[in-house]
């Protein structure tokens, strides 16, 4: 970036290895929200609060905060609480179709940017005894929906239908997207400035949110 890093208000380590993949200088800085879902909150409506609050309990210039969850059949999959959740979780997802929704928040100066990806991912029929050798590498605990696609959980997946980086944790066409309409657009080797790619149009902090006093 031109005037100081991205700041990442994330502790999740393949957010910010996806961003150093892209050569964007960033610092992290977690942010503590309770990711508790609110009762009458939709999938949709959860990650995109968690995202915004995480971004805004960070100070910087500019602050990203993301957040994940996996959806099947209309039920939430968070990160599993033990090993035998883990196998509850991807019993449900086998054979299956499910969505994973992340939302990006991006705060800079006093407005927020959001934007929010689904995609679909097709699971693998697989048995019991596959299933936990899986949970077995300790990968799925810390991850919604118990697996990682980056990693061994890549065995378990037949196809993606969308945004492999999101499923990953982090849409990164939608945080440069974000980037550019705050005036940092994205350059190959690090940098952010004024040039490259097509003219982005910065929106109005009126027609966005507002961030509220901090």
């Amino acid at each position: 970036m031109t005037r100081e890093p991205l700041t990442l208000a994330s502790t999740s380590p393949r957010r910010r290895q996806l961003l150093e993949m892209l050569g964007i200088p960033l610092r992290v800085v977690p942010s503590h929200v309770p990711e508790v879902r609110r009762p009458v909150e939709t999938p949709v409506d959860y990650v995109e609060r968690l995202a915004r609050e995480k971004a805004l309990g960070v100070r910087g210039r500019l602050v990203l905060g993301a957040d994940t969850t996996v959806v099947v059949r209309d039920e939430v999959l968070e990160k599993p609480v033990d090993p035998e959740d883990a196998l509850r979780m991807l019993r449900k997802l086998q054979g299956r179709t499910h969505q994973v929704v992340t939302s990006v928040a991006l705060v800079h100066g006093e407005c927020i940017l959001q934007a929010t990806d689904v995609t679909s991912v097709v699971f693998r029929r697989m048995t019991d005894d596959f299933l936990r050798a899986y949970i077995a590498t300790g990968e799925p605990m810390d991850k919604a929906g118990a697996y990682g696609i980056q990693g061994y959980g890549a065995a378990l997946v037949e196809r993606v239908e969308g945004d492999f980086f999101s499923v990953m944790g982090l849409p990164l066409r939608l945080v440069l997207d974000l980037l550019a309409q705050a005036g940092e657009r994205y350059e190959f080797g690090g940098a952010a400035g004024q040039g490259g790619g097509p003219p982005v149009e910065r929106p109005d902090c009126a027609s966005e949110q507002e961030v509220p006093a901090r």
